[in-house]
């Protein structure tokens, strides 16, 4: 029917609940489904201004935050029945509930019609859409990297390693010497997916503390410097040390200075200047050193023997300092919650409920920052009974 979705009237829930529990209306329905076919942002400001704030029964079951199934919904009705227009997270729903079969109505002609339509309340349009908060949504780098970490110390416990009991001894008979290539073999492969894992934990682990750094001065940064861009920039962009003993200065919520001569402190800056020696390459030969021999000309004369496994994989252990990463882990757990320590109570609960969330959400206009939604996300689909 030509543009039956424009002759609708919106219900009052309580007039709604008596039509559905009445026996006028068939069990049967449709649900229709769609999804940026017409914006959800739009559909519901053309919604809100033709018929008013959301009406349907759905509106009553929300909690009064972002984490529910139905963010909204109205009911209208007309000739044929019932339609509620619902707004979910993953898409736009419209049941139908009434005698719409065989009418010749498709999603096609919903959205059509409501196209064709907005245009007769652009201007209410805009007044809703003024009164809407803009929040930009972004990733959490500190959550970002926390997972990274996190992912590569689950993989490295699953590889249960041993160097002790996992070394495979030089053979010193014909009958190990048979299966000595694929036991060598099967040890490396395990032990150099293990040193990557540990050379991307001695990359991040320090980045992962940098990182808490950066979002405690942007959460926590003073309007005054926060909303000039140039002192922003320049707060943000100073030496890691600079910006640490500085979060007291360029910071509100802080109970007393960071002290940079703490051993939390110290154990950190050790860390960076290693993360730094791996990143950037760097030739510092007593760091990297992994062992000694003499040489008479051409002719090597070493100290000690050393095995395939030792030339290989035990240096390749060496290399990344294997033996320290759970060491490394608790110095930047350390740090952190020495920082955390010199916040005033209620800051440091609010900073670290922000720690914990993958997305966040971001207010241009107010410099708010928020958590927008839960980190878990739910689906649903309803299903109308032909019976």
């Amino acid at each position: 029917m030509e543009n039956y979705f424009l002759k609708q009237d919106a219900v009052a829930p309580s007039c709604l609940m008596k039509i559905l529990q009445g026996d006028k209306l068939p069990k049967e329905g449709l649900i229709w489904e769609f999804t940026n076919e017409i914006k959800p942002v739009d559909l519901y400001c053309y919604l809100y201004a033709k018929y008013g704030p959301p009406n349907g029964i759905q509106n009553f079951f929300r909690s009064d935050d972002s984490d529910n199934l139905i963010h909204w919904e109205w009911a209208l009705a007309g000739e044929y029945g019932i339609i509620m227009i619902q707004g979910q997270n993953f898409r736009s729903e419209i049941h139908l509930r009434g005698h719409f079969k065989d009418k010749g109505l498709t999603v096609d002609d919903f959205i059509t019609q409501i196209k064709s339509d907005m245009g007769s309340q652009g201007k209410k349009i805009s007044e809703i859409r003024k009164n809407l908060e803009k929040w930009a949504q972004f990733i959490n780098p500190y959550k970002r990297i926390e997972s990274a970490v996190e992912q590569h110390i689950l993989k490295i416990e699953e590889l249960s390693l041993d160097p002790e009991k996992d070394k495979v001894p030089h053979p010193t008979t014909e009958e190990a010497w048979k299966t000595y290539g694929d036991r060598i073999s099967a040890a490396t492969d395990k032990y150099s997916y293990a040193v990557g894992l540990a050379f991307g934990l001695r990359s991040m682990l320090p980045i992962l503390a940098e990182s808490f750094v950066n979002l405690v001065i942007f959460v926590l940064c003073r309007p005054d410097i926060k909303d000039n861009e140039r002192l922003f920039q320049s707060t943000i962009r100073q030496p890691i040390d600079v910006r640490i003993q500085s979060l007291h200065i360029n910071c509100f919520g802080f109970e007393s200075a960071v002290d940079y001569s703490s051993a939390e402190c110290k154990n950190f800056h050790t860390l960076m200047n290693e993360r730094n020696d791996l990143l950037h390459g760097n030739v510092e030969v007593n760091k990297l050193t992994i062992g000694d021999v003499y040489f008479n000309d051409k002719v090597p004369l070493f100290l000690q023997y050393e095995d395939f496994w030792d030339k290989s994989i035990g240096v390749s252990l060496k290399s990344v300092k294997f033996d320290q990463i759970a060491n490394n882990k608790e110095t930047v757990d350390a740090f952190i919650q020495y920082i955390l320590s010199k916040l005033k109570p209620e800051i440091k609960e609010h900073i670290e409920i922000i720690m914990d969330k993958g997305q966040l959400g971001f207010n241009h206009k107010s410099g708010r920052i928020g958590v927008l939604f839960p980190d878990h996300m739910v689906d649903f689909r309803a299903v109308f009974s032909d019976a």
